[in-house]
């Protein structure tokens, strides 16, 4: 198996160098997990492994091993491959719904002009032509200017009428409008065990309890957080160990944490962990309008050939397209209904999930605010014995027993040589 990919990015962004507690934190990955991960990414990368007089371990990896991976594993080249393809593939995806909304619009307006000057030929034929002959299917039409969008100065324009801005061009702004951009809380879990790692980092690996609750979601209610049980699945991921106060408070360590192969500035950390509200859409209010606006046309336009079709017009003596349209007048149809339906339907259910999403940042917000302003005497208490099991341990070159990088030997003869000058 190929190695795991966040235990790869955790690397580089550490420069190379690492240890167990560095990639745990900065990845918030599993300690086992991260363990196992880095024994196997060490082993396929042929990384070097530095021993302390401790017993810690340095994992220093090549900063090619990328290219060695690469080399040695034809599921990442697969991969590397097929996101690609898939990002090509995507967008053609996304640009085919206004293509779509764009096709259906010529089609249906195409047909009924065909039936409606049928109908006034029929009509001249019998004697009974007058004047409105001359525009009767063209009044109640609209076609917005859509080649002034795809004119090589629409940006420009349209940035001067707009007043929100959007990087989407027309065809991103539709499926955008329909669909939305995603949901902007996908790497919650990550960023909430990168944030909890922060937190015992720079607390130099104990913390209390209130301290972890800011980015935890239901703790419970008042009563059940006395006993401090969502402190549980911290423990098992990051490997802690908790300890009880004289005064029966209870504290919480993590060793392993506590072991860092640089010393570097204490991560920024945010007071919370902060679930971002969804998006309607990330395209500018003018693209939503013109999209809703086309999307209205269309449903129209689509309800009107509707209407002539079921008043006896009989598509095959109008020609191929009328027939041709007739035969997918459903699909157009249900096409309308969804481009409007799924964006109204979509903006409820977003409202519904932001009501939610405030609700949950509230109450960590809350938990943050007690830490920082209400700090009683218990809480002072608990912190101060908690730091006296707070540790900082920096692996440097000097505190080296072993490595992988030179011979036993070689590192034999330069630890004798060490001695003796120390001795003398």
């Amino acid at each position: 198996m190929a190695p795991n990919p966040t235990i790869m990015q955790a690397v580089e962004q550490l420069g190379y160098r690492v240890t167990l507690g560095d990639v745990a934190t900065q990845a918030g990955l599993n300690v086992a997990e991260a363990n196992q991960g880095l024994l196997a990414f060490a082993s396929e990368t042929g990384a070097h492994l530095q021993v302390a007089e401790t017993g810690d371990i340095v994992y220093l990896f090549p900063k090619h091993f990328r290219v060695i991976l690469r080399n040695k594993y034809w599921q990442l080249r697969l991969q590397e491959w097929w996101k690609k393809v898939w990002s090509i593939l995507f967008y053609l995806i996304r640009i085919s719904f206004a293509i779509f909304l764009i096709a259906s619009i010529a089609l249906i307006a195409i047909a009924t002009i065909i039936i409606i000057t049928a109908i006034n030929s029929d009509r001249d034929s019998n004697g009974g032509g007058n004047s409105n002959s001359h525009g009767g299917g063209w009044g109640f039409f609209y076609f917005p200017d859509l080649f002034w969008y795809f004119s090589p100065d629409y940006r420009t324009h349209y940035q001067e009428r707009r007043r929100a801005k959007s990087d989407l061009n027309f065809f991103e702004a539709v499926f955008s409008f329909l669909f939305g951009d995603g949901n902007p809380n996908t790497k919650l879990e990550e960023r909430r065990w990168r944030e909890i790692g922060s937190v015992i980092r720079n607390n130099r690996g104990a913390v209390v309890a209130e301290q972890i609750s800011p980015y935890l979601d239901n703790i419970g209610e008042k009563y059940q957080q006395e006993y401090e049980d969502y402190m549980l699945p911290v423990l098992t991921r990051f490997n802690g160990q908790p300890a009880v106060s004289p005064q029966g408070e209870i504290v919480y360590y993590f060793p392993e944490l506590q072991v860092s192969a640089a010393k570097k500035r204490p991560q920024s950390e945010s007071v919370y962990l902060e679930e971002f509200p969804w998006r309607f859409s990330a395209a500018s209010s003018g693209q939503i309008l013109l999209s809703a606006g086309l999307g209205g046309v269309n449903l129209v336009g689509a309800l009107v050939l509707g209407s002539l079709l079921r008043g006896g017009i009989v598509a095959a003596k109008l020609g191929g397209l009328v027939a041709f349209v007739q035969g997918i007048y459903w699909l157009l149809l249900a096409y309308g209904i969804g481009f409007l339906g799924i964006p109204i339907a979509r903006y409820f259910w977003i409202q519904w999930r932001n009501r939610q999403i405030i609700a949950r940042n509230r109450d960590r917000l809350e938990r943050a605010r007690l830490l920082v302003s209400d700090k009683d005497a218990s809480l002072q208490d608990k912190i101060d014995y908690a730091h006296q099991f707070a540790a900082e341990k920096v692996i440097g070159h000097e505190d080296l027993a072993y490595t992988t990088e030179t011979d036993l030997l070689e590192q034999e003869d330069a630890e004798w040589q060490r001695r003796l000058e120390e001795g003398s």
